[in-house]
């Protein structure tokens, strides 16, 4: 035989060995690799990643700080994804969309999303968001209602009123060694404190069972979190006359073990519920902080009925 010729069965031997080997680490790990995200430039300078999966009524998920993938144990529960057309994005500093310098608003963030929206032909869409990102779906709504059919706000990183002076005094105080680790570099602990804060000191296993390798990529995105998000919220206010002009049906949701963490979540909750006029309340069993990554099942069969009694093609 040729040598030219041995050298290519030699290559392609390699190349299908290759393959095995990743057939194999897909099938041990139960993890099989995501398909490669779009790209869609929503301002002169930032493009954001997104995916759309699925056929039926668009439903946009909006995700916590932090960690891009928070919606990864929803996106694989076919009770959402093989009855809507979900869009799953990366917003602005997480993951492989675009960094920026500077402040990054939570009114620039809903702008965002309704370019992009507006850029894939989505003209009403029922809005899904978790934490701050719940806060972006509420701007959204305010600032273009018309692109929101519903919303679903997962324990909004809410400002609370004056009569929970001592409850933010005292998550204030959860938070110093949470930024005193991260203004001393150790990004790691800094990400590791806050979600102490948020979800319990007993959220890592839940988490890295649901979500492996995500802390990692977490603290790689931490300067987005601490350096822009953080701000961002703390300077954010939803006016109560202006959820007053929030109209769509709202599913606001909280973790059954939310209020064992920390009392805010409940009182998050009662201002959704006082303050929307069309909001519902829904428990999500056996979950704090971590909802959707804790129990997937639960929220996507949530959402679904929700949509059902909601159905967008009735609205128009």
């Amino acid at each position: 035989m040729k040598p030219y010729r041995i050298r290519q069965r030699l290559r392609a031997q390699s190349v299908l060995f290759a393959t095995f080997l990743l057939g194999v680490a897909g099938a041990a790990t139960g993890a099989p690799a995501a398909p490669a995200m779009d790209r869609a430039r929503v301002e002169p300078a930032i493009e954001l990643e997104y995916r759309l999966q699925g056929t039926g009524e668009p439903v946009v998920l909006l995700h916590a700080g932090l960690f891009a993938q928070w919606f990864q144990p929803l996106l694989n529960e076919p009770a959402l994804t093989a009855r809507y057309r979900v869009l799953s994005l990366h917003r602005v500093g997480y993951a492989g969309s675009s960094r920026v310098a500077g402040p990054v608003s939570i009114a620039q963030q809903a702008a965002q999303v309704d370019t992009l929206m507006r850029q894939l032909g989505i003209e009403r869409a029922h809005v899904v968001g978790h934490s701050s990102g719940a806060n972006i779906a509420l701007q959204l709504a305010i600032d273009a209602p018309q692109r929101v059919h519903s919303l679903a706000l997962l324990e909004p990183a809410l400002p609370v009123g004056d009569s929970s002076e001592r409850l933010l005094s005292t998550r204030q105080a959860a938070m110093a060694p949470v930024l005193e680790s991260y203004r001393k570099g150790d990004k790691a602990a800094a990400v590791d404190g806050f979600m102490r804060v948020v979800a319990g000191p007993a959220y890592r296993a839940p988490f890295d069972e649901a979500l492996p390798g995500a802390f990692d990529r977490g603290v790689t995105d931490a300067d987005t979190f601490f350096g822009q998000e953080l701000p961002a919220i703390q300077q954010w206010r939803l006016a109560r006359e202006d959820a007053g002009r929030i109209t769509q049906p709202v599913l606001a949701v909280i973790g059954e073990k939310s209020t064992e963490v920390s009392p805010i979540w409940g009182e998050r909750q009662q201002v959704l519920l006082d303050w929307l006029p069309n909001a519902e309340g829904f428990v999500l069993p056996g979950t704090t902080h971590l909802l959707h990554v804790q129990n997937p099942g639960g929220m996507a069969a949530a959402l679904a009925s929700f949509y059902v009694r909601y159905p967008i093609k009735a609205a128009r």
